[in-house]
């Protein structure tokens, strides 16, 4: 997980996109400046950036889902639960299954447990929803599928006219 660039899955550990479902992994960093602030003497991992893991889990998944033709762009946060503070240093199972795909619309349910944890709840809990649209800058769609190779999300990319892997 690097923060400061907002990369919040380290790797992809299953997908089945039969079942449209998806299981990353991700280390909180050990240091990090947002720790500085949130919160002095207890640095714990802020609440939206719980939501924005398990929404970059769920876009990676809808682009796995559409051969990465299309972006998926949050549009809103429909239930948002944080169950648990998140320490620097926890490794985080991030989960998402798509529930709708219409009209350039879906929407996704997501959680995320920490591993070792002696809490048998969830930390977060969020339903998302997206809407899809052509990638809006030159270049922006290579740059995403290469951060789906390196955290090794299947690509299957169309693009106009050919097929990659």
């Amino acid at each position: 997980m690097n923060l400061e660039y907002f990369q919040m899955v380290d790797r992809v550990e299953a997908i089945d996109l039969e079942r449209r479902a998806i299981r990353c992994l991700a280390q909180v960093p050990e240091r990090s400046t947002i720790f500085e602030g949130h919160f002095p003497g207890y640095p714990v991992m802020p609440g939206t950036l719980l939501v924005e893991a398990v929404a970059q889990v769920g876009g990676f998944l809808l682009m796995a889902l559409d051969g990465y033709s299309r972006m998926p762009v949050l549009t809103q946060v429909v239930k948002a639960r944080i169950r648990e503070a998140v320490e620097p240093g926890a490794v985080l199972t991030i989960e998402a299954e798509v529930q709708q795909v219409s009209s350039g619309i879906s929407a996704i349910d997501g959680r995320i447990s920490v591993a070792g944890s002696e809490s048998r709840t969830r930390a977060a809990e969020c339903e998302i929803r997206y809407r899809t649209m052509p990638f809006p800058a030159p270049g922006l769609r290579e740059l995403v599928i290469a951060r789906a190779r390196e955290i090794g999300a299947p690509v299957t990319a169309a693009g106009p006219g050919e097929a990659q892997r």
